[in-house]
């Protein structure tokens, strides 16, 4: 299992949003690429990138930050957050990002993302962010009616090289991740899985490493506020 490191980004700064909620953001600092370096130091091989504004707004906000952080480590880089046209996917790619994740636009564009899988293979993925087991979209700020594990199966077929699933209820609150949930995730298909949302301490990591087949796990707040080492996190799942 990889522990992968977020960065959020909101008009150029590195923030948390406490579930996803715009309003209630936390900055934590004005240099999205010293703290990316400061990730790849302690191990991280692989840095999860959010645009945030990008997000709610539906296009890409922060590609220039974005290309600061790509310039400064080596480390693989996964793109997420107002990714709906094939436009953002080229720039990204361009710009040296390995992997893009898409959102909204698996839900609401299915054409853009069949054709996406279908010319980038391997280097696509999909966040599903779910509430109570069903998907949201927008920003956290439209709740649909397809079950996270309907899309999941869906995704598989299409092409997708993985997912990424997060519990907003979980997201920045530190309270641990949906174990059962994540585990009835992996169990529904046969692509990488990524967990996200809640993970606050050594113990979270020790119980998600029992989800037999769980590619990845995505910690932000954790990392950022310290209740969580990440080079301790790194060095535990590597020495497993």
């Amino acid at each position: 299992m990889l522990i992968i490191p977020a960065i959020d980004l909101k008009k150029g700064q590195c923030v948390r949003l406490l579930q996803g909620k715009k309003e209630d953001v936390t900055v934590y600092s004005d240099n999205p690429s010293s703290v990316a370096k400061r990730w790849e130091s302690l191990g991280a091989t692989l840095i999860h990138i959010v645009d945030l504004d990008g997000a709610f707004t539906g296009d890409l906000k922060n590609l220039d930050a974005i290309i600061n952080i790509r310039n400064s480590v080596k480390s693989t880089l996964q793109v997420g957050g107002g990714i709906r046209k094939v436009g953002n996917i080229i720039n990204l790619f361009s710009a040296g990002i390995e992997r893009i994740i898409i959102g909204t636009s698996a839900i609401e564009d299915h054409e853009f993302l069949i054709s996406s899988c279908d010319r980038y293979p391997g280097r696509i993925l999909v966040g599903i962010d779910a509430m109570d087991g069903m998907v949201a979209i927008k920003g956290w700020m439209e709740l649909t009616s397809i079950t996270a594990i309907e899309l999941a199966k869906r995704l598989e077929i299409i092409g997708a090289a993985g997912i990424i699933y997060t519990d907003i209820k979980r997201d920045g609150m530190l309270t641990g991740p949906n174990i059962d949930a994540t585990r009835e995730m992996v169990e529904s298909v046969r692509i990488p899985v990524i967990a996200s949302g809640g993970v606050s301490c050594l113990d979270d990591i020790r119980n998600l490493m029992k989800i037999k087949n769980l590619w990845g796990v995505i910690t932000g707040k954790a990392i950022y506020s310290g209740t969580l080492d990440l080079d301790e996190a790194i060095k535990l799942v590597s020495t497993s």
